[in-house]
């Protein structure tokens, strides 16, 4: 409220001191914001700056602007600015103006931004104005934020409530509506009754003090009761409503909790059976490489088993040559120790003679001797060799046998130890399967019973509602009866308003003709006075010429009377400045008769009413016609005396001086 209070001196070049004093007590004072300038008298430029201010003003709550003398004009800027305000939630503009109540109904109907659920217009004689409390009416029917309105002691008639009547058929937010101490009557008592038969909102209506009979008062009052009850089922029904969609709604979060928790167990089931089955493979798949690797030494060892016969294939060929050119050697040794034994037989027999020869060939043959023993140790050598090659490739082929069965036993465990392994896997995963079929079989057996727990619960509210539908379909047939009625009721009033109407027709009708009538006799007067008017022009034409020549004349004389001949020229200018100034107000009233005729072709089809006061504003206007007819007349006859007067004085000047003389003897 601070800042409120020095925006308001900033905008203000003379701010008034007692709203200054009133927002500085509020500003101190503890609760909500409310502005109250009540029995305050508002300047205009006060109205200005709080029209300026009430917009931004969002932390006002309450406005309290009752019995401040205020303006139209002020009245008009401080509600411009509340149209623009959302935040204020009770306007008071009681004891105000009587006129003020156009700006403010055109307001109403044109701001249905503000959202005021409180309106407070007592002793304001808004009925008194009827057009400014139609607009009013207007702007009520079309606001949809109101909830309660005080129109205590506005001078409301039957028409008024009439109006109201029909704002209220449009109307769907006011519950609360205080007329008390108007003059409403039977007609406005029965419009408002019918009025209620459409809107079921409104739960309170006072018309105390109204000369309403007290039959309408009790079936307004059955009416508000029916409202009240209404709008208790109502509140009940969207309550119970709103309790068994927030209940379905829950049993759906719950169900869809308890199926996405389910599927996230068999997502995980499945992932954890895809781990497994990915552990498997991975084993699976080092098993594989560990038998790949044992075939791979298989090979490997075959093919040394197969090189290792190459080789020892090739040692028993070469132990066959050495066998073969070991049996050659001895065949030859044992040749040539039977030759050299024949040799020294014969020798022995020859005799002695021979003994050198002897002797020689003893030495060849100790050579020879000494060959072959030589030959035998080298075949001894290459025998044991050969044996030694023997023993190693028994050995060789031993120990390859021997690697042989162990990779083949090695081979046979891995085998069965692999098949253990996926028979313990395979066991696993039967029974993780049957664990999750359990689990899945006893979560959905639980479903179900919730299932069918939730579709008791369903077909119990369904019961529940059916009977609120019975209930609710007795009562719209009741509702419908008495609606019939009402239609019926409604069919020969309107009957008998339509007959009503048409006899107003009539009459406007009848008016309307009589309006031409008198149109055509007031253009006929105009028409007149357009001639007369000419005519006054003419005779003003005449007269100026006439000035002109005695003009020329007085200017032909002599040069003593110039300072009078001076003065009556300007008599005589200001006479027809006057007589311009009445030419150019005929050409006015022509214009205005011009634009009254306009007028009165574009009115000739409204209202009686504004036929009436049309004919008003044409017969003040025919009134200051003849006024003005009147004040030509009376400045004629002045300018025929002013020219009398003229010429007698001329005349007098003329036969005192010698040419008037010697004129009047001409």
């Amino acid at each position: 409220m601070e800042e409120f209070r020095r925006a308001y001196e900033r905008l203000c070049a003379a701010p008034q001191d007692a709203v200054l004093r009133r927002l500085r007590e509020r500003g101190e004072a503890p609760g909500r914001a409310r502005l109250d300038l009540a029995e305050q008298s508002l300047s205009l430029e006060t109205c200005g700056a709080l029209g300026r201010l009430l917009p931004g003003a969002a932390h006002l709550a309450e406005v309290a602007l009752g019995d401040c003398g205020l303006s139209e004009d002020g009245v008009k800027l401080l509600l411009h600015g509340l149209c623009s305000n959302t935040t204020v939630k009770s306007l008071d503009l009681k004891v105000r103006l009587l006129r003020v109540c156009g700006p403010a109904c055109a307001s109403l109907r044109a701001a249905p931004s503000n959202r005021s659920p409180v309106l407070i217009l007592e002793w304001n004689s808004l009925g008194v104005w009827e057009e400014g409390f139609s607009f009013f009416c207007q702007g009520l029917g079309a606001n949809n934020f109101l909830q309660r309105l005080d129109l205590r002691n506005n001078q409301i008639n039957h028409h008024g409530a009439g109006e109201l009547a029909t704002a209220l058929k449009r109307n769907a937010s006011l519950q609360e509506l205080d007329l008390r101490w108007n003059n409403i009557g039977l007609l406005g008592g029965r419009a408002l009754l019918n009025c209620l038969q459409s809107n079921k909102t409104l739960k309170k209506l006072e018309l105390a003090g109204n000369n309403v009979p007290s039959d309408i008062l009790k079936a307004v009052e059955q009416a508000m009761d029916h409202n009240q009850d209404r709008q208790t089922i109502l509140s009940e029904t969207q309550h119970r409503t709103c309790v068994l969609s927030k209940e379905i709604l829950n049993l759906k979060d719950e169900k869809t909790k308890q199926f996405l928790d389910l599927m996230d167990t068999i997502d995980k089931q499945r992932e954890e059976i895809a781990r497994s089955g990915r552990i498997s493979a991975g084993r699976v798949s080092q098993l594989q490489e560990a038998l790949n690797e044992q075939h791979s030494i298989m090979n490997s060892l075959k093919a040394k088993l197969q090189m290792t016969e190459a080789a020892l294939a090739l040692s028993e060929q070469k132990v066959h040559n050495l066998g073969e050119l070991l049996s050659a050697t001895k065949q030859e040794q044992a040749n040539m120790a039977e030759r050299h034994f024949a040799e020294l037989q014969q020798q022995k027999q020859e005799g002695a003679d021979r003994e050198g020869k002897l002797f020689r060939d003893l030495s060849a043959s100790n050579e020879k001797n000494l060959r072959n023993s030589f030959l035998e140790k080298k075949c001894k050598v290459q025998q044991d060799q050969l044996f030694q090659l023997k023993q190693d490739l028994t050995n060789t082929t031993a120990e390859l046998k021997l690697r042989a069965v162990q990779a083949e036993e090695r081979l046979e465990m891995e085998k069965r130890r692999f098949k253990q392994s996926l028979e313990d896997m395979e066991s696993l995963r039967l029974k993780e399967v049957d664990h999750l079929t359990q689990h899945m079989e006893a979560s959905e057996r639980s479903l179900q019973d919730r299932v069918q727990r939730l579709e008791a619960i369903r077909i119990a509210l369904e019961e529940e509602l059916s009977q609120v539908k019975a209930a609710a379909l007795t009562e719209r047939g009741h509702a419908e009866e008495e609606l019939i009625k009402v239609r019926n009721q409604a069919r020969l009033d309107e009957q008998q308003r339509l007959e009503h109407l048409e006899e107003k027709l009539r009459l406007m009708t009848e008016a309307r003709d009589e309006a031409q009538n008198c149109c055509l006799k007031q253009k006929q007067m105009v028409g007149e006075a357009q001639v007369k008017a000419n005519q006054l022009s003419l005779h003003a034409d005449g007269l100026r010429r006439r000035i002109e020549e005695l003009q020329q004349d007085l200017n032909s004389k002599e040069q003593e009377k110039v300072t009078e001949v001076n003065k009556v020229k300007v008599e005589l200018q200001e006479q027809i400045g006057h007589l311009q100034a009445e030419r150019t107000a005929q050409e006015g009233l022509r214009e205005k008769i011009a634009a009254l005729e306009r007028q009165l072709k574009v009115l000739s089809s409204n209202h009686r009413e504004a036929l009436l006061d049309k004919e008003g504003e044409i017969s003040m206007l025919m009134e200051k016609l003849r006024m003005k007819e009147a004040d030509i007349s009376r400045m004629r006859e002045e300018e025929a005396q002013r020219a009398s007067i003229l010429q007698n004085a001329i005349m007098a000047y003329v036969q005192g001086s010698s040419l008037g003389t010697h004129s009047l003897r001409k």
